[in-house]
């Protein structure tokens, strides 16, 4: 598989913020995700992805800086994280996927997206020995977002 699929997605995840939050992204990469947010409160969105390849996008999200980031794209103060920060999360999951598999296409690399699975303090399925897993952290001066892709080609 190829090592620059990541790209597409950090690509993504940085304009998406730039453009929803007026924020600036800078991606980088990461080699132990499970320290990622050790010991810290956290929501996990999921986003499958079928076609050339299958598999899914993580994105995880601090506690802190998913009210952060709610608070920047809603206007609104946010207290704790509830049903509607959670659909917010979901759907900039969504934008950021949708973008990235767009990108994708431009190598010729055909997929497509499901709807998104969130978990508040939960973990995701994890990576197995017939994955290919691919990470980033991208950094914003309201918080870090980490991108981990757990992937299989056909």
């Amino acid at each position: 598989m190829k090592t620059d699929i990541l790209t597409p997605f950090t690509n993504a995840a940085c304009q998406t913020f730039k453009l929803l939050m007026d924020l600036d992204a800078l991606a980088e990469s990461v080699h132990d995700t499970d320290k990622a947010s050790a010991g810290q409160r956290r929501v996990d969105v999921a986003i499958g992805i079928t076609g050339d390849i299958t598999g899914e996008v993580i994105y995880r999200f601090s506690a802190d800086s998913t009210l952060e980031i709610v608070k920047t794209m809603s206007g609104m103060e946010i207290a704790e994280i509830d049903e509607f920060v959670l659909s917010a999360l979901g759907e900039i999951a969504n934008i950021i996927s949708g973008n990235a598999v767009s990108g994708l296409s431009q190598n010729d690399i055909i997929c497509d997206i499901l709807p998104p699975e969130t978990l508040d303090d939960g973990t995701l399925s994890e990576d197995d020995e017939t994955m290919y897993v691919f990470s980033s952290n991208i950094n914003t001066s309201i918080g870090d977002v980490l991108i981990k892709l757990q992937l299989r080609t056909k």
